[in-house]
């Protein structure tokens, strides 16, 4: 079963390639969807998939790549839409 992930990361995750890793650990699972900075500081992803496969990439959410301050994480599920990649929005 395909589920959708939205989820929006707080603490020290931008200019510190948040987005580029996010990406990089979404192609390593084979996910779908976007990842984009928010002006408000925070980094939002939308993930798409197997079950199994978004839980793997929440928990990485949870720390992300080692030059962040991961400081919060809320997510919910979501309608899948039709994403064919996963890209990073600017």
């Amino acid at each position: 079963m395909i589920s959708a992930v939205h989820i929006t990361v707080k603490g020290t995750v931008q200019g510190v390639a948040f987005r580029y890793h996010t990406q990089l650990k979404a192609q390593e699972l084979g996910l779908q969807g976007k990842v984009r900075n928010e002006k408000d500081g925070s980094v939002t992803a939308i993930a798409e998939g197997p079950h199994e496969t978004i839980l793997k990439f929440i928990e990485w959410c949870h720390h992300g790549p080692t030059s962040a301050d991961v400081q919060e994480i809320n997510y919910h599920y979501t309608t899948p839409k039709p994403y064919l990649v996963f890209v990073i929005e600017r």
